[in-house]
């Protein structure tokens, strides 16, 4: 028996008494392929961490493949918003993959932590670059690597937080059609503002804005995108929607 990728059963959570997430019931299945669309400040990152054990939720249950999620994060690879390190400092591609492998102090790294390091890199079409220094990398690169250094730890469920950030609009195709070629080996969650073009790649769209407005198939969401935004779904699909929005 198959368990889910992730169950939140009446899940809230407040910073500092201020609510960001009110009773959440949120499931992703075994190699789904969904999107979390809202709103700044409207709760997506925080889900996120709580999915990764960084933060627990003041109410309500979470499971990871059916365990708590601190004792599930060998099955979760997680491509953050913001990387925090300094692009001049000397480490190539490959060292950069292979900290996915990390196993803690003092412990090395062994010839099979390697091969599935190397292996990483050539599912992202990046095994040519494997002795360049990151700091000679465009963005797009840049992100096809840490995607890399998150598929060496062999994750059932990939969380990505805003990952088109840093790509130019040319790179955002090729970026979907790689994370596309992940869905038959893990649950894909994709965190992102630019409604029109993730509701043409993913399965599934969950609207979210403090409290879950849509779950459901993409094609189907516009009703719960106009009930967070407050606006049409044609002004959302053809904005930027936190800017579009500001007098909301």
């Amino acid at each position: 028996m198959s368990l889910n990728a992730l169950e939140m059963k009446d899940v809230s959570f407040s910073y500092n008494h201020q609510q960001v997430l009110e009773d959440i019931n949120f499931t992703i299945e075994e190699k789904d392929f969904v999107a979390i669309i809202g709103p700044n400040g409207g709760g997506k990152s925080t889900l996120l961490k709580i999915v990764l054990g960084l933060l627990t939720p003041d109410k309500g249950e979470v499971k990871v493949f059916g365990r708590e999620p601190k004792k599930a994060l060998d099955l979760v690879g997680y491509l953050p918003q913001h990387t925090h390190f300094d692009l001049d400092f000397p480490i190539d591609v490959f060292e950069t993959v292979l900290m996915g492998r990390y196993h803690g102090m003092f412990k090395n790294y062994t010839s099979e932590d390697r091969e599935i390091a190397l292996q990483a890199l050539k599912d992202v079409d990046m095994e040519r670059y494997k002795d360049r220094q990151i700091s000679r990398l465009s963005g797009g690169q840049m992100q096809r690597v840490l995607i890399a250094r998150a598929l060496a730890r062999e994750p059932k469920l990939l969380l990505m937080d805003e990952p088109m950030a840093s790509i130019d609009p040319e790179m955002q195709n090729s970026f979907y059609q790689l994370i596309s070629h992940l869905k038959d080996r893990m649950a894909l969650v994709l965190v992102s503002h630019d409604v029109g073009t993730v509701s043409m790649h993913v399965d599934k769209i969950a609207c979210l804005n403090q409290k879950l407005y849509y779950h459901g198939p993409a094609e189907e969401a516009g009703e719960g995108l106009e009930e967070i935004y407050h606006c049409s779904i044609e002004h959302i699909s053809h904005g930027i929607p936190h800017r579009v929005l500001r007098k909301h």
